[in-house]
C-alpha cells in the first residue's frame, strides 16, 4: 500500500510521535509511507531523519487552494492508494483532496475533546472520512451520533508502546536519580508530558505541596513545554529541594523507570497516553485522573488508582496511600506491564491500522 499521512500541527508530541512510530512499523511491513506536514512542523525533520519523503505544506485557510493542489500533485506523483489525516484542518483539505482524487480517507482523532456538532462533524468524520480511528474509546459515540456514521466505521485503536524503544540501562536509572539527589529509600513521583495547563500540572504541585513534611517524598516534572510559567508557582508553594524540573528530555525513558509512581493528572484532551503505556510497561505502579482513556490504562486498584480531575487532595490521598504500601506498588506496577503487553504495544497497533487500510481497499 502506498500511504498519505497529512499533519497540520506544528507541534512535538504524542499525536505526531504516533504518526512516525506507526510509519515506521508500516514501513517494515513492506508500505510505502509519504507525509505531507505543516511548513516547520516538529514531525517533518524527524520523519526525514528516518528516512521518509517529506512534504512541508501551507495548512491555512488562507493557502488551502494551492495546498489541496499540492497534495492532488503529491497523490498523483506517488500513486497513493489512501490518505490518514490528523488534524483539523489537514483532515478538511487532506479529505477534499482524496475526494477529487478518488482515495479512500483514515481520520485519526488523537484527542478525546468533544467534537463539533451539526455540519462540522457530519461532514468531516462522514463525508471526508471513509473510517475513523480514536484514542479512546469514549469518544466513539458522540463521534457515531453526530456525523451518522456506523457504529462498524469508527473505533479505538490506541498508541501501543514499542518495547525496543523502552530498554534503559540501569547505570543511566541510578544516574537519574544519583543527579536528583536522591536517597535510596526516597520515593519517587513524577508525571511526563509537554508541560501545558490541561495536563495538570498544578494539581500535581499543589499535592506536593500538601505532602511536603513528608521528607522521603520527592517529585519530578519530566518534559518540555511551557515549564517557566510553573517555576514561579513551585517556589510559591516552598517547593525547592521537593520537585525538580528536568525540561525536554529526547528519550524520557531512562527517568520514567526512575520513578517509584507515575502520575499523569490530565483535565481535559486525554486519549490513552502514551506516557502513561510507557510507565505501564515499566512496571510503575500510576496515579490518573478519570479524563478520556486514561481510565482504560489505570484501572482502579488493579494497575493504579483514580481521582476526579483538579482535585490536589484526592492526588495527595493516593500517593501517601502508595508511598505507605511498597508490596501494593509493586503488584500494580506488574499489572500495569501485562495489560500493556497483552493490548498495547505498536504490534497490536500495526495489526489493527493494517487492517483497517486492507479493509478500506
Amino acid at each position: 500500500m502506498r500511504i498519505l499521512h497529512t499533519e497540520s500541527s506544528s507541534g512535538w508530541g504524542g499525536q505526531e510521535i504516533r504518526i512516525l512510530r506507526e510509519s515506521l512499523g508500516m514501513k517494515r511491513r513492506g508500505h510505502e509511507i509519504i507525509i505531507a506536514v505543516a511548513k516547520g512542523g516538529g514531525l517533518a525533520p524527524k520523519a526525514r531523519e528516518a528516512g521518509f519523503t517529506v512534504y512541508e505544506v501551507e495548512f491555512s485557510k488562507k493557502k488551502a487552494p494551492l495546498t489541496l493542489a499540492k497534495l492532488l500533485q503529491i497523490i498523483k506523483t506517488h500513486k497513493i492508494d489512501l490518505i490518514n489525516t490528523h488534524s483539523s484542518l489537514d483532515a478538511w483539505i487532506g479529505g477534499i483532496a482524496a475526494r477529487f482524487g478518488r482515495k479512500k480517507v483514515v481520520r485519526t482523532r488523537h484527542l478525546s475533546t468533544p467534537i463539533r456538532g451539526g455540519v462540522n462533524s457530519l461532514l468531516l468524520y462522514n463525508k471526508l472520512a471513509d473510517f475513523v480511528v480514536t484514542t479512546s474509546s469514549r469518544i466513539i459515540p458522540p463521534i457515531v451520533r453526530q456525523s451518522r456514521i456506523s457504529a462498524n466505521k469508527c473505533k479505538l485503536i490506541a498508541t501501543g508502546v514499542d518495547p525496543e524503544y523502552l530498554k534503559p540501562e540501569p547505570f543511566e536509572v541510578a544516574n537519574f536519580r544519583k543527579e536528583m539527589g536522591l536517597l535510596e529509600e526516597d520515593c519517587l513521583i513524577g508525571t511526563a508530558c509537554f508541560v501545558r495547563s490541561w495536563k495538570g500540572i498544578e494539581d500535581l504541585m499543589r499535592a506536593a505541596h500538601l505532602l511536603r513534611d513528608i521528607k522521603p517524598i520527592k517529585w519530578v516534572i519530566i518534559g518540555g513545554g511551557f515549564v517557566d510559567r510553573y517555576k514561579g508557582l513551585a517556589a510559591e508553594l516552598a517547593l525547592d529541594g521537593i520537585l525538580h524540573f528536568t525540561g525536554h528530555l529526547d528519550d524520557p525513558s531512562a527517568a520514567i523507570a526512575a520513578l517509584d509512581i507515575f502520575t499523569l493528572l490530565s483535565t481535559a484532551n486525554e486519549g490513552i497516553s502514551q506516557a502513561c503505556l510507557q510507565a505501564a510497561y515499566l512496571k510503575k505502579p500510576l496515579i490518573t485522573t478519570t479524563v478520556g482513556g486514561l481510565p482504560e490504562v489505570c484501572r482502579h486498584k488493579e494497575t493504579g488508582m483514580l481521582v476526579p480531575p483538579g482535585r490536589p487532595k484526592e492526588v495527595a490521598a493516593a500517593v501517601l496511600a502508595l508511598h505507605d504500601d511498597p508490596e501494593g506498588r509493586k503488584l500494580l506496577g506488574e499489572r500495569a506491564k501485562e495489560l500493556v503487553e497483552s493490548k498495547f504495544t505498536i504490534q497490536h497497533t500495526l495489526d489493527q491500522m493494517e487492517q483497517v487500510y486492507e479493509q478500506l481497499l
